[in-house]
């Protein structure tokens, strides 16, 4: 049976090709069931979300969708890790989906806002910015845009703030030193001074 066949073999009879078809089959009708029912899951609530996840964890194993398919199944788990605040596995589940398909707009929202919550401002910006040529009017992109353009600013502020800060900090310790210095030298100009007075 085709079921059994040794991997790099071909299905040689009618029957096999039968049985690889209706294997096949099984697994495509088994991915969608699982996909829709991670979908309830998540329609229920954060106490089902990790039930949702081994749904889409086990759809995606069925490996016997497309890959436009496939890609909406990592985008998903992606979405319910983004939701549990799992925002590195989001970011890889949203990565993979967009391998699998591009213009997975779904899957570039997600990873965008995966790594702004993780401080990949660039990279955040970035996957807004590719959401936004495939999508140009989505509305959820172009807000997340705009907080990453106001997070990469107050950034760049607090950043000058703190270099300035430094900055100014070793300028005192060098001007601090310095006076130090100089007093010491006068104090030892002076004691010299005084040494000489009482040895006349």
């Amino acid at each position: 049976m085709a079921l059994w066949m040794e991997a790099g073999s071909e299905p040689k009879t009618e029957k096999e090709l039968a049985d690889l078809d209706a294997i096949s089959a099984l697994k495509e009708s088994t991915a969608f069931e699982l996909k829709e029912l991670g979908n309830e899951y998540v329609k229920k609530g954060k106490k089902h979300y990790s039930d949702a996840i081994d749904c889409y964890t086990r759809a995606i194993n069925q490996n016997a969708l497309s890959d436009a398919e496939q890609s909406i199944l990592y985008s998903n788990r992606a979405h319910v890790n983004l939701l549990l605040g799992n925002y590195r596995r989001a970011l890889q589940d949203a990565e993979d989906a967009i391998k699998l398909n591009p213009s997975n707009v779904k899957a570039l929202y997600r990873a965008a806002k995966a790594s702004f919550s993780l401080n990949l401002l660039a990279e955040a910006k970035g996957l807004c910015e590719k959401g936004l040529q495939y999508s140009s009017s989505n509305e959820e992109l172009k807000k997340l845009a705009r907080h990453i353009d106001i997070q990469k600013s107050e950034m760049e502020c607090r950043d000058a703030e703190v270099s300035k800060a430094v900055s100014s900090a070793k300028l005192e310790g060098f001007c601090s030193s310095l006076a130090s210095t100089h007093v010491f030298r006068r104090l030892s100009t002076s004691s010299l001074g005084q040494r000489k007075c009482l040895h006349s």
